[in-house]
């Protein structure tokens, strides 16, 4: 029976979900004789091309967020658009993490597993706190409000590290995989990256929403938020949907991460034309002023 916290279910129908690496050594020891473990990770599949697709994907994400990051140092606005720079780690730590380019067990792995594990629940705080700030319950800039956005940043980063690897490496007790160990369990592993990213992102659109129609009632920038909204809800039903038959159909050679990076980067690209869209009054101001 599926308890609230397994992993098995996800790492079975989703062949490139990243966290089920941490589960592999655990597995290993408990049942080293396994011929089917619950791990369905494209890494078996062996050599670069197979994972083209994904590579390609990737390389689209990494120019798509140096483009934005260029674009959003040219413009100055009292929002800031830190989120593709809290974004530019992922391209590259995704392929190292469901690529094949690291054994699967092997502690450089499960490290660089554990740091994008880190690196997501970071930026999904990034995202949620941007919308927080965009409120103006405190001063956008101040000290009140940069101290503890990037304080969390890095706390939240920190503790889903440590989980990571403790869960990996079973460094204590206290974040061991639970029993049975086929079933891959770890509540605050699950909580942190299977249940706080959805979350955070509803509420981001949710304030971002409420603000532009409400607080400043303009239009145009709604659509984007709904669009990119949109964007991600399918990038997620790829990932999570046509993962497994994408997989089976090209021989365990691809699936349907390549499709769910390509989504989430529009998604990205379009929240970027929003805040753009929502600064454009106060650039122009700035730019007739000087």
């Amino acid at each position: 029976m599926t308890r609230f916290g397994d992993f098995e279910p996800l790492c079975r129908s989703t062949p490139s979900y990243p966290w089920c690496n941490l589960f592999y050594r655990e597995l290993q020891r408990n049942a080293p004789n396994s011929s089917s473990p619950p791990l369905a990770s494209t890494q078996n599949a062996g050599f670069l091309f197979r994972q083209c697709a994904n590579i390609l994907a990737c390389a689209f994400s990494s120019f798509a967020v140096i483009w934005l990051i260029t674009l959003s140092h040219h413009r100055k606005a009292a929002v800031d658009p830190c989120i593709p720079h809290h974004l530019s780690p992922h391209p590259p730590l995704q392929l190292l993490t469901t690529g094949s380019f690291l054994k699967q067990g092997s502690t450089a792995l499960v490290v660089f597993t554990a740091l994008h594990a880190g690196a997501v629940v970071a930026l999904f705080w990034t995202l949620l706190g941007n919308a927080l700030v965009a409120t103006q319950l405190v001063e956008d800039g101040s000290p009140s409000s940069l101290i503890p956005f990037y304080l969390l940043t890095l706390v939240l980063m920190a503790v889903t590290t440590y989980i990571s690897l403790d869960v990996a490496l079973t460094i204590t007790n206290t974040f061991e995989p639970g029993n049975p160990k086929d079933s891959l369990h770890s509540t605050a592993l699950f909580i942190l990256t299977s249940i706080w990213p959805g979350a955070a992102a509803l509420l981001y659109f949710i304030l971002m929403t409420w603000i532009v129609s409400s607080v400043l009632r303009e239009r145009r920038p709604l659509v984007y938020y709904v669009l990119a909204a949109v964007l991600f809800i399918f990038s997620q039903l790829a990932y999570f949907l046509l993962s497994r038959p994408i997989c089976d159909g090209s021989n365990r050679k691809i699936d349907g991460s390549f499709i769910a990076t390509v989504l989430e980067t529009a998604a990205v690209v379009v929240l970027y034309l929003a805040w753009r869209s929502i600064t454009e009054d106060f650039w122009i101001e700035e730019q007739q002023y000087y």
